[in-house]
């Protein structure tokens, strides 16, 4: 969800299914997303050959600095993991009622610490699907409000979005 609502916020649409798909990843609009998910996939899962022939295809593709950025965050993002699921972490009530539909598009409920949260009820559920609606609006007037002044797109337009 918050995937989703951030890059509606910057007045894109997201194809979610780039986040565990290389030929989605591909035509995502994400400069090498192809290349950056085999990274991802290879640094949590491969083997070290396939870690090694990745990390060159990023080198190759990006640049020496980017790989070594997108590591950083790889492993960020798997420390940020690590540390929830040890602890047994859930997400709260109104994100797991919100967030429903993404998690099951991309397949996260399927994980083990998916069980650490538990599902949103009718009333949840109904609450989320009434919200929606206006919860991008909402966040879009947020995030224009938080800008500094000289930053803000004028109003009735997008703010722009940076595919580089």
């Amino acid at each position: 969800m918050l995937l989703r609502v951030s890059g509606e916020i910057a007045g894109d649409k997201p194809d979610l299914s780039a986040v565990t798909d290389r030929e989605a990843a591909a035509q995502s609009g994400v400069a090498h997303g192809d290349v950056l998910l085999a990274f991802s996939e290879a640094a949590v899962t491969g083997t070290e050959e396939e870690l090694s022939s990745a990390r060159s295809a990023v080198v190759d593709a990006m640049g020496e600095e980017a790989m070594v950025d997108a590591a950083a965050i790889i492993g960020n993002f798997q420390r940020m993991v690590r540390i929830a699921d040890s602890t047994g972490i859930p997400l709260d009530a109104p994100l797991a009622a919100f967030s429903a539909g993404v998690r099951a598009d991309i397949g996260i409920d399927d994980f083990g610490s998916a069980r650490n949260t538990r599902k949103s009820g009718p009333l949840g559920r109904a609450f989320a699907r009434l919200v929606a609606p206006i919860a991008v609006p909402v966040a879009r007037m947020l995030t224009r409000r938080m800008m500094p002044a000289g930053d803000r797109p004028d109003p009735g337009t997008e703010p722009p979005v940076d595919r580089t």
